[in-house]
C-alpha cells in the first residue's frame, strides 16, 4: 500500500469539507518567506536501489564510532565487546516481534526469558528480587525515588552531584510536580562525599540516592550510609552505570541497599549513539509490591507442568489507575533478551575477567600520566577524571587524539556546566588495548609539550 493512499478525489473532498480551496491554504498561518518553492530544494535525480545503497554506504563510512576508533568514552554509555550470539538471538522473529506477554499461554518463551533475566540481575546486584526492566537508568532512578516516598510516606529525596547528572535531571523534573524537597549535595572533588550526605539526612528523608561506582569512577565503602539510613529510617538507593563492575567489586546488595537501579547497556547492548538501552531495577523482597513495572514468576499448572506468568503487573493498563505504581514502567523486552544472552555467555568468571581488564587498563593509563595532567584521587575502577593546566592544553590534546583516531574522553562541563573547562571524563573497558593506551599517552605528552 502506498504511504499516502488518498486519491485526488479524496483530497478534494476533504478540502471542500473544511472550506479550503487548496492544500496551500492549510499553511496560510506560516509566513510566505518560509514556504518552500518548487525546485528550491535542488534535489538530485532519483537513483535505482543499488545506487542508493552505494551512496548511503559511502556516507556511513565517513562516520566515526567506537567500532572504528579507539574509544575512551564513558559517562553512562560504554564500549564493550558483544559476542555475535547476542545479535543472532535477539534477531530471531520470536524475540524480535514479541511486544508484551498479555497471553501467557502463547508467550511462554518471552515470559521464561524475562524470568531468567530477573534472576540473573538479582544475582548480579546482590538483591532479592528484580523486575523485568525499565526504560533506562534515568527513569529507573526516578522510579526508585517515587517508590521510596510511597514506602516511607516521607517527601524529602536526597542525592549527591556524584550521581550521573542525567539521572538527577530526570528525577528532579518528576519530583518538581510533587510536594517535597529534592536536595543535591555538591561534591567539590571528584568523589562521593558520604560525610556531607549523611550530615544532610534527617527524619523527613525518604531516601538517599548515591552512585556506586560513582559518576567519576570512585569506589568507596557504603556501610556508613547503610548505618545512617537505619538510624534515620530512610531508604538506601544505589545507582550504577556500568554493570560489569560487579564482576569485580561487591554489589550494592551486599551492603544492604534497599533498591539498586542503573543501566544494563554494558551487558550486551551497543552504545547505539545513545540508545535504545535498558534500565535495571532491583529491591528487597518486602518492598516488591511497591516496585514499578512487571515481575515474571514461575508456577505449576493443575497437571504439575512448569509454567511462567506475570506475577505482578502494576501499570495502569492492568489495574485501576489510582493503584498503579508507575506510568512509565513498560519493560525493554528485547534488551532484556540481550542482557540474558550476554550474561549466560559470560558467567561469573567472564564478568570478572572483563572488570579486571577494565580496571587494569585504567591503572596503566593513570600510572604513566605526563607532568601537567592530574587525575582524581582515591580508588577508581574503570573511569576517572583527568585535569589539565588549562582549557587550551585540553583542547590541543583532544585535537591530537582525534587526528590519531582516538575518542579521548568527554569534557566534564557537558555534564556539569559549573566546572571550569579543563577536565576530561575518561573510561576504559576490556576493548582498551595496550597500544591504545600507549598512543593516548603519546598524544597527552605532545599536548603538554613534554616530548
Amino acid at each position: 500500500m502506498r504511504f499516502l493512499p488518498h486519491t485526488d478525489t479524496d483530497r478534494h473532498a476533504m478540502l471542500e469539507r473544511i472550506g479550503a480551496d487548496n492544500i496551500r491554504d492549510l499553511f496560510s498561518d506560516i509566513p510566505s518567506e518560509f514556504h518552500l518553492q518548487a525546485g528550491s530544494l535542488n534535489l538530485p535525480d532519483a537513483l535505482h536501489e543499488a545506487g542508493i545503497m552505494r551512496k548511503f554506504t559511502q556516507a556511513a563510512e565517513a562516520n566515526r564510532h567506537a567500532g572504528n576508533t579507539r574509544c575512551f568514552l564513558g559517562g553512562g554509555t560504554y564500549h564493550h565487546f558483544i559476542p555475535a550470539v547476542v545479535d543472532y538471538v535477539i534477531s530471531r522473529g520470536e524475540f524480535l516481534t514479541a511486544y508484551t506477554p498479555y497471553q501467557p499461554e502463547i508467550a511462554q518463551g518471552t515470559l521464561q526469558t524475562l524470568f531468567e533475566f530477573q534472576t540473573m540481575i538479582a544475582r548480579l546486584l546482590g538483591m532479592e528480587v528484580a523486575n523485568a526492566s525499565m526504560y533506562d537508568a534515568a527513569t529507573g532512578v526516578t522510579e526508585a525515588a517515587l517508590m521510596a516516598r510511597r514506602i516511607t510516606r516521607r517527601k524529602k529525596v536526597l542525592t549527591t552531584t556524584s550521581v550521573n547528572s542525567r539521572y538527577r535531571d530526570v528525577t528532579r523534573n518528576y519530583l518538581s510536580r510533587l510536594d517535597g524537597e529534592f536536595a543535591e549535595i555538591v561534591c567539590a572533588g571528584f568523589a562521593t562525599d558520604l560525610d556531607a550526605v549523611i550530615a544532610a539526612m534527617d527524619n523527613s528523608t525518604a531516601c538517599v540516592i548515591v552512585q556506586y561506582p560513582d559518576f567519576y569512577g570512585s569506589i568507596y565503602d557504603l556501610q556508613p550510609l547503610r548505618d545512617a539510613c537505619d538510624a534515620s529510617g530512610a531508604l538506601m538507593v544505589v545507582a550504577f552505570s556500568d554493570a560489569t563492575s560487579f564482576g569485580l567489586i561487591s554489589p550494592p546488595g551486599d551492603f544492604g541497599a534497599d533498591m539498586v537501579v542503573g543501566s544494563g547497556q554494558a551487558l550486551g547492548i551497543p552504545m547505539g549513539f545513545g540508545g535504545p538501552h535498558i534500565g535495571l531495577f532491583a529491591c528487597r523482597q518486602k518492598h516488591v509490591r511497591q516496585m514499578p513495572g512487571r515481575v515474571c514468576g514461575m508456577t505449576e499448572d493443575r497437571d504439575g507442568k512448569r509454567g511462567f506468568v506475570l506475577t505482578l503487573s502494576t501499570r495502569e493498563q492492568h489495574i485501576r489507575r489510582e493503584k498503579a505504581t508507575s506510568n512509565i514502567c513498560s519493560n525493554q523486552g528485547l534488551m532484556c533478551t540481550a542482557n540474558a544472552t550476554y550474561l549466560s555467555l559470560m558467567g561469573d568468571a567472564g564478568l570478572a575477567t572483563i572488570a579486571r581488564h577494565s580496571a587494569a587498563a585504567l591503572a596503566t593509563l593513570i600510572h604513566d600520566l605526563p607532568e601537567g595532567v592530574e587525575t582524581a584521587k582515591g580508588p577508581r575502577l574503570h573511569e576517572t577524571v583527568l585535569s589539565f593546566a588549562d582549557q587550551d592544553t585540553r583542547e590541543r590534546f583532544l585535537k591530537l587524539a582525534r587526528d590519531n583516531n582516538i575518542f579521548a574522553g568527554i569534557p566534564l562541563e557537558q555534564f556539569e556546566p559549573a566546572r571550569t573547562p579543563r577536565h576530561l571524563l575518561v573510561a576504559t573497558t576490556e576493548m582498551t588495548e595496550a597500544a591504545d593506551i600507549s598512543d593516548y599517552l603519546l598524544a597527552l605528552k605532545e599536548a603538554c609539550h613534554v616530548c
